[in-house]
């Protein structure tokens, strides 16, 4: 197993940690039902960019 030589500050350590947080996800709203989704995903009811892709059985 490697083993370090030198110990690396916590100024190091802080920068590369940076860029290992979460980011929120980008939402778009829909053109026909004007509902909020992720980006290149299906909104709730099934549409994807204005057209109805998916049957959903929610519907009574």
């Amino acid at each position: 197993m490697a083993v370090q030589q030198n110990r690396k500050s916590r100024s190091k350590r802080d920068k590369r940690r940076t860029h290992d947080q979460m980011s929120t996800p980008t939402v778009s709203t829909d053109e026909t039902t004007g509902e909020t989704h992720r980006r290149h995903h299906v909104t709730r009811d099934g549409f994807y960019r204005g057209r109805q892709v998916v049957e959903t059985g929610d519907d009574d």
